[in-house]
């Protein structure tokens, strides 16, 4: 069987590892022990905020859609409930990008809601 000399695997797999570290600080983007270290935890955290980013995001359409509503004379928990009184089912994003948008359309939405909680 012939010998088989790995240095050039090693520094490919090293080289990996630095190449995704780059801008990392200190030696945790040049010495190979570190940097492995430092990627291993910066890819579980990209991970676990790709799915914190869904909350993240749901937080900042309720905000919006929350200022929005007060403006005009609701609060947000009662215009969700009238929407959902007057059996319109639109999401919190689409609500959002309505504020930015189409603020006319979210008046309108907000009246709709407003006839359904106070009646």
């Amino acid at each position: 069987m012939s010998r088989v000399k790995r240095g050039v695997t090693a520094r490919h797999r090293h080289k990996k590892v630095l190449v995704l570290t780059k801008g990392h600080r200190a030696t945790k983007h040049s010495l190979y022990r570190r940097a492995h270290e430092s990627m291993l935890h910066s890819l579980s955290y990209a991970y676990a905020h790709r799915r914190q980013r869904k909350g993240d995001m749901r937080r900042l359409w309720i905000a919006r859609v929350n200022a929005a509503s007060r403006a005009h004379g609701l609060t947000y928990g009662q215009l969700i409930h009238g929407l959902k009184e007057s059996g319109t089912e639109i999401n919190r994003k689409v609500l959002a990008d309505m504020v930015v948008s189409e603020p006319a359309a979210f008046a309108h939405l907000v009246t709709m809601a407003k006839a359904r909680v106070q009646s």
